[in-house]
């Protein structure tokens, strides 16, 4: 036994002197009792490696079962210490706004087309938002500095020090972090009164439908056609308003998809996605980095209106913005009876507002 003690000594010092993780350090442990198991196990009886390491492997047995209850209890602890502060830090949300929020959100609620009604539909309405990159940054930063009640992220990316030139959510420590956990932190930070939802994952089609269901609104600020094609068919079989935008170099574009009421779905005006080669992606063309935050906060403009019914939305037009060139354009869009995901919903519906 003590030549076993000390190899996991040996080999628990060499992992603290490279730093190797924690946990890592503990996998070696467990790595080093199978193997002495598996010793005992092959080598007969009377083997001096066997004798040299204890003779039986049933302690060897014994304690690693206990190393693993041990660790299952702590694994179980800690989920559990997890939940219960996830929910200490949810803020508690009353029927009437507090002082500080009052305050906070007086320039709203002094606002003829918002007002307190307005405040207030902001703060019980839902938003997801898919993806925390270039457009989901500013526009998650605008909606919980606006008092958006609950706001879900989604992303299964990470964040690399090219992003910082444009995703103005994520700081620089947290380089290497799931980006929706650094983009939850600086909105919990920014506004306390909000609930931030983050799912660490890539939207797929098996989630889709229930996570849109929990919403009342969506923004698609992703990068690439698949997952908008995805999102737009989730959105019109859920019956959730879209706010959609997309960019490369200096230009942006963005809509507001809402076959329930009078507009195409984004496949109406987008049937086919384009061949690659024509629209390089940020990372080969190049983006400038001001103009996701110019477009992001449009969506976040958007959705505020959206919510509390505030003025003339994008349904039924899309907005080019080229930065290079100062040029606004905006171009009238239309359902189309051929869609094979709205089939021409928005001709029925209600003229859009």
């Amino acid at each position: 036994m003590i030549m076993v003690g000390t190899m996991a000594i040996t080999l628990w010092v060499i992992g603290w002197a490279m730093k190797v993780p924690y946990a890592v350090r503990w996998n070696m442990m467990a790595l080093l009792l199978v193997g002495v198991m598996l010793v005992h196990v092959i080598l007969p009886d009377g083997h001096p490696l066997r004798m040299a390491t204890g003779g039986d492997a049933r302690l060897w047995a014994i304690i690693f079962g206990f190393g693993v209850i041990i660790w299952g209890y702590g694994k179980l602890l800690r989920r559990l210490r997890s939940r219960v502060t996830s929910q200490e830090a949810a803020p508690v949300k009353s029927e009437s706004f507090s002082p500080t929020e009052l305050d906070r959100y007086a320039r709203h609620i002094i606002l003829r087309e918002v007002g307190g009604p307005g405040q207030k539909a902001l703060r019980d309405a839902k938003v997801l938002v898919v993806g925390a990159g270039g457009l989901g940054a500013p526009a998650l930063q605008y909606l919980a500095a606006a008092g958006v009640g609950t706001i879900g992220v989604i992303d299964d990316d990470v964040v690399e020090n090219a992003n910082l030139q444009r995703q103005v959510i994520h700081l620089d420590r947290n380089i290497g972090v799931p980006k929706v956990h650094s983009a939850a932190e600086v909105m919990r930070a920014q506004n306390p009164f909000v609930t931030v939802r983050s799912y660490h994952r890539r939207l797929e089609a098996d989630i889709a439908d229930d996570l849109f269901s929990e919403y009342d609104l969506v923004l698609d600020g992703t990068d690439n056609f698949a997952t908008r094609y995805l999102v737009n068919r989730t959105a019109v079989a859920t019956g959730k308003p879209l706010i959609a935008a997309a960019l490369t170099q200096w230009e942006g574009q963005i809509s507001v998809y809402d076959p329930a009421h009078g507009t195409p779905c984004y496949e109406c005006v987008f049937p086919e996605a384009p061949d690659p080669s024509l629209v390089p992606s940020c990372a080969e063309a190049g983006v400038i980095g001001p103009l996701p935050g110019v477009i992001g906060a449009m969506m976040a403009v958007e959705a505020v209106k959206a919510i509390t019914g505030a003025g003339q939305g994008l349904k039924g037009r899309l907005l080019i913005y080229d930065a290079l060139y100062a040029e606004t354009r905006t171009i009238g869009v239309k359902p189309r009876a051929d869609c094979p995901v709205c089939h021409g919903k928005g001709l029925h519906g209600a003229a859009p507002h």
